[in-house]
């Protein structure tokens, strides 16, 4: 599930949110790093934020600690989407519902080289990326997508991680 924020998430909760996939925040919520404060810099959701958000944001809100709000924390990219607050809940299984509707192993296996493939280089994230559409591709869901796309269907996904062996002549 995507990650739900309502009221204001600090420091570790700052650190859950930017570790998430998906997040979608209440358009009332607030987000904060404010160890420094009191003495304590938020070093640990340093890790988490930086990785989430641009270097100018993350040293705001590290550095002051006072609160950004929900539209620049979209902006920033803290959080993939703002919803009215009395909608977070039906926008949020929205969210869960469009990534869900597709195929288990495909969505898996694009998440896994999407995290291994940002920390890499250019040249070798793209040999990687190579790799892993052509693992894809033997994927059975795959082959079902492509031939619904072809047959102008839905596709009808069997979820299964086994790759399709070829046929020999």
């Amino acid at each position: 599930h995507p990650m739900q924020v309502s009221g204001l998430a600090t420091a570790a909760g700052c650190q859950l949110v930017a570790s998430c996939d998906l997040a979608v925040a209440a358009s009332s919520a607030r987000f904060a790093t404010p160890g420094v404060k009191i003495g304590l810099f938020c070093s640990t959701p340093a890790v988490a934020l930086a990785r989430s958000v641009n270097g100018k944001m993350a040293m705001r809100m590290l550095l002051t600690g006072e609160p950004i709000t929900a539209q620049e924390a979209l902006a920033s990219g803290l959080v993939s989407h703002v919803a009215e607050d009395a909608d977070l809940e039906a926008t949020t299984e929205t969210l869960v519902a469009m990534v869900t509707r597709h195929s288990r192993p495909v969505v898996s296996m694009g998440k896994q080289t999407f995290y291994q493939q940002v920390k890499l280089p250019r040249d070798e994230a793209y040999r990687l990326c190579e790799s892993t559409m052509l693992a894809n591709l033997r994927l059975p869901d795959a082959q079902e997508g492509i031939a619904a796309f072809l047959e102008k269907r839905q596709p009808n996904w069997s979820h299964s991680d086994k790759e399709v062996v070829e046929k020999q002549k």
